[in-house]
């Protein structure tokens, strides 16, 4: 009998009950309070008067109106370079020790975002709350004595000046607490491993040791490991080595363009619960299994605006013009694009973090993950989000009865001067007609996008596509940036990078 399963399982259950459902809007408010207090001694704090706006009438609103928006180099330059520089009391009281190296999707040259002492605290209660929602999952109790695969970035972080450096996977783990060490697998010393081949060829190495529960990580990356350990003890799918794994926490990309290729690796069914971590703070988890949308966690040291997400409001970097009006928790609405701007408790204010969100469900503050700023194609009018392209690759696995876990896009012209949208799809069935291919997606995104329809039936000439395997992918970003922890794939690519890319596909 799984006793101490059933006592984990029970103080869940427990405590669960003792907190009544969270009310959001005044989570939030009461959020952006207790930062603007404890912030207002700072440089930051002084400059922009944080005491006039803690004795305004709405102090949501006079905020709104007194900070400007930032993206990372507006912030960078005229304020975080100072922490950098060994100034204390800058954005966020006090000095720090870490900073989240943060590549994403942009490119070579790493962000280095603040992370505090309050950050990693409101990060692990926010864990605590994923942790508690599992009792909505109907989970048995002796999943409660499993071990957990959290496959992030290196532990092992760089010394640089004054500060610890390394991506928030490998910062969180680093900081995990003591009680939980005995279940965190793949274990202090192979988490430290920085190579990612060699990290994973260990994980292999010992996955017999372990009884893996649940698995945590960017799906990509995670489907890697599977496959390394899969093919290291010549096994028809994961639950012949694992046979208790049943949760998997996804996180740092949308799930479903790897929904398909995941399952592939599987024997049984496992749960997936999103996530969404980034360098910035933990945002968003998953909460109950009715639905794959995520809520915010407004209670744990983040505050929230939204940016309708409108063309006019978008720089071509990606960034906000500054007059771009921003609405509150209490004023958004169901199925409306919106840019997502954060302050926190690691002195990010009014700071665009790149993603784009819609909500689902606006009483429980939950929302799903649209696209990023920065891969919203507009060109001739097109106007296709990030979603909207991962719908598209859903039908067409569908049509084609393949995987298509990754994907790029530019649009640019071709030799006959028209505009055309070029696609590079990863497959592993090149067998398939790239011109029938081409035309279902077309016609799949006339069909989901009037935008789209509209300017094919204008400036934009077409569709082609060139099918490739995933690999590609992976060894595209192991060149340009890092295997493995936050690294993700860019879904659109500017002329310049493309024409990179394509040189890089030509040659492998």
């Amino acid at each position: 009998m799984a006793i101490l399963g059933n006592i984990i399982k029970g103080m869940i259950d427990l405590t669960d009950t003792l907190f009544s459902e969270t009310n959001h809007i005044e989570a939030q408010k009461n959020t952006l309070k207790q930062l603007l207090e404890k912030a207002k001694a700072t440089e930051f704090g002084k400059h922009y008067n944080f005491e006039a706006i803690l004795a305004s009438e709405n102090i949501e609103s006079y905020f709104a109106q007194t900070i400007p928006y930032f993206d990372y180099n507006k912030i960078n330059e005229e304020w975080w370079q100072k922490i950098k520089n060994g100034e204390k009391d800058v954005t966020w009281p006090g000095t720090l020790s870490y900073f989240a190296l943060s590549s994403g999707t942009t490119g070579k040259s790493s962000k280095r975002i603040p992370v505090t002492d309050d950050m990693i605290e409101a990060i692990r209660k926010s864990g605590i709350k994923q942790v508690l929602a599992l009792k909505n999952f109907d989970l048995p109790a002796d999943f409660f004595e499993k071990e957990i695969m959290m496959l992030g970035s290196s532990t092992d972080l760089e010394k640089n000046d004054a500060f610890l450096e390394g991506e928030i996977s490998g910062i969180s783990a680093s900081n995990i607490p003591f009680w939980f060490r005995g279940y965190y697998k793949p274990g202090e010393d192979i988490a430290q491993i920085d190579d990612w081949d060699e990290r994973v060829l260990n994980i292999a190495k010992r996955a017999k040791e372990w009884d893996i529960g649940a698995l945590s990580g960017i799906p990509s990356w995670i489907e890697l490991m599977l496959q390394k350990v899969i093919e290291y003890h010549n096994l028809d799918n994961i639950h012949d080595i694992w046979p208790n794994l049943r949760v998997y926490t996804s996180g740092g990309v949308a799930f479903g363009p790897y929904e398909k290729s995941f399952k592939a690796l599987m024997g049984k069914e496992v749960t997936v619960i999103d996530t969404y971590l980034a360098s910035e703070g933990y945002i968003a988890t998953q909460v109950r299994p009715e639905t794959d949308a995520m809520q915010l966690n407004t209670e744990h040291g983040i505050y929230f605006e939204f940016v309708p997400f409108k063309p006019e409001y978008i720089n071509e970097d990606g960034s906000l013009v500054q007059d771009a009006p921003s609405v509150n928790l209490e004023n958004v609405q169901l199925n409306k694009d919106y840019v997502l701007i954060i302050s926190t408790v690691s002195g990010a204010w009014r700071y665009i973090i790149g993603d784009t969100i819609e909500f689902t469900n606006i009483e429980r503050a939950e929302i799903k993950i649209t696209g990023r700023t920065k891969f919203f194609l507009n060109t001739v009018g097109s106007q296709l989000s990030v979603n909207k392209m991962d719908d598209a690759m859903r039908v067409l696995e569908e049509q084609f009865s393949t995987k298509i876990p990754e994907y790029t896009i530019c649009a640019k012209r071709g030799d006959d001067g028209e505009f055309y949208h070029f696609w590079y799809l990863g497959t592993e069935n090149q067998n398939l007609n790239a011109e029938k291919v081409a035309q279902t997606l077309d016609d799949t995104l006339k069909e989901a996008n009037k935008n789209y329809k509209v300017a094919r039936s204008k400036a934009l000439k077409g569709v082609k596509v060139r099918l490739v395997s995933p690999k590609l992918f992976y060894e595209w970003n192991a060149k340009n940036k890092k295997k493995g922890g936050q690294v993700k794939m860019e879904r659109v690519m500017k002329e310049q990078k493309f024409a990179e890319w394509e040189a890089f596909t030509n040659q492998g």
